[in-house]
């Protein structure tokens, strides 16, 4: 369940013109949409044609983003990532970039600095501070069919005794052990409210995140099933430990249920905004609901699902990667001469065009592959352990009522007899007292 992210496109780096100084390194500067702040680095390189750049947003977790063009010419900056809809024109004035940063249609001031700067300070009353009241140890075990090791944080209600224990399993993209996003840190939270109320935790950094080892790019929420039976592997050893259950959040939810159905030892699960649906109707249905609350016309809402239908419905049925991109690039190729409103850079070529469209469809795609095929009751329907399924009723990313009844369903019909659903009134998909349920509020809340 992508949250809020600035949509990544392959580099295809330009700059035309002569440039007047060396502008490289970071700039940095921070995005204020509505009641939102995202901090934004543009990373710039010098080459010996003119420059390039990769886009940074920290607080959503996302780095290395390739720009498409970077132009520095007469004191004006533009970089430009089409795929993305994303545009900024700045001009430097005294030492910095004074500019308006563009996307779907919106225009923002943006101005960037070298300097770091700092989002305004917003409040966190949830998070727990220290000294905490309990036992917390920085673990490392092994996913041995990964053959990587993986960092965490046990927390112990006392540092002897016996308990039973839950693993905290996060949501998708890259995460710590916090699993923060936005500055939040759900896992954080939870964490500590289960141990002092005599329940230990193990949450852990995704493979390739903080302390862990590993490559998260590669990984699908099958690779990452394996190091949740990893920490469960290393939790059974621990002479503290006496049961052990499964709490995931968001694709966390999805991954809870596939170790759930292959280790019968599992005391029970919880589902945060977890899906009973497959991934790609939760897609279809997600893209549309967040368009629709940031004001997407219903024409606009309708051709986006015709196109995202289509370009789903093709991955779903290919078991050929290679016959899948002359699919893409045919269907890419139409769609730029049936819409004449498709805005793509002057400088780029409609083969060129078309080729990036297809590169970034194919980038991220091990992961979305195995998403948008992945129909989780197929292993719902094997779990047989109590299961509790919560979702918060605004919840765009995941909609509570469709995959609430599909979950309930499936583990019913399978004859699991002990399951708890429940739909929480106004919270978002991370349980946020909410309005609208936009992603863009997640932040400021």
């Amino acid at each position: 369940m992508k949250r809020i992210y600035l949509s990544a496109i392959t580099s295809i780096c330009v700059a035309l013109g002569a440039y007047a100084q060396d502008i490289s390194g970071p700039w940095n500067g921070v995005l204020k949409v509505s009641s939102t702040q995202l901090r934004l680095v543009f990373n710039i390189a010098q080459t010996t044609e003119g420059f390039n750049a990769t886009l940074d947003s920290p607080d959503q977790g996302a780095k290395g983003i390739p720009v498409t063009s970077t132009i520095f010419k007469n004191e004006e900056l533009t970089f430009t990532i089409p795929a993305a809809g994303i545009e900024y024109v700045g001009v430097l004035k005294e030492g910095k970039f004074v500019g308006v940063f563009k996307q779907g249609g919106q225009s923002f001031p943006l101005d960037l600095s070298k300097g770091a700067v700092l989002t305004e300070s917003l409040k966190r009353p949830q998070e727990p501070q220290k000294p905490y009241p309990y036992y917390s140890e920085e673990v490392i075990f092994e996913n041995q069919k990964a053959n990587i090791s993986l960092a965490g944080t046990l927390t112990l209600p006392k540092k002897e005794g016996t308990f039973p224990a839950v693993i905290l399993i996060s949501g998708s993209g890259p995460q710590n052990r916090d699993e923060e996003l936005l500055g939040h840190k759900p896992f954080l939270v939870i964490s500590d409210y289960l141990t002092r109320n005599g329940i230990a935790v193990m949450r852990f950094d995704d493979r390739g995140v903080g302390q862990s080892k590993g490559v998260f790019s590669t990984a699908t929420s099958a690779d990452h099933a394996t190091d949740v039976e990893a920490a469960l592997a290393y939790l059974k050893i621990r002479k503290e430990i006496k049961q052990i259950g499964l709490v995931g959040h968001s694709e966390g939810g999805i991954i809870a249920p596939m170790v759930a159905a292959r280790n019968k030892d599992i005391a029970f699960v919880v589902m945060l905004a977890g899906t009973g649906i497959r991934g790609d109707k939760l897609l279809l249905k997600q893209t549309e609901l967040i368009a629709r609350v940031g004001g997407a016309t219903e024409k606009e809402l309708e051709k986006t699902a015709q196109i995202n239908a289509k370009v789903f419905e093709m991955i779903v049925k290919s078991d050929d990667d290679e016959q899948l991109k002359k699919d893409l690039t045919a269907y890419f190729t139409q769609l730029l001469k049936e819409n004449a409103d498709i805005e793509k850079p002057k400088e780029m070529t409609s083969e060129d065009y078309v080729a990036l469209q297809v590169k970034e469809t194919m980038k991220p795609f091990p992961w979305m592959k195995f998403f948008l095929k992945y129909d989780p009751t197929s292993n719902l329907a094997l779990v047989k352990c109590p299961v509790l399924a919560l979702n918060g009723e605004k919840d765009l990313q995941v909609p509570a009522q469709d995959n609430l009844v599909a979950i309930e369903n499936t583990l019913k019909k399978s004859g699991n007899k002990d399951v708890t659903t429940k739909m929480y009134a106004g919270l978002n998909h991370l349980f946020q007292e909410t309005t609208t349920g936009n992603p863009a509020e997640y932040q400021t809340i």
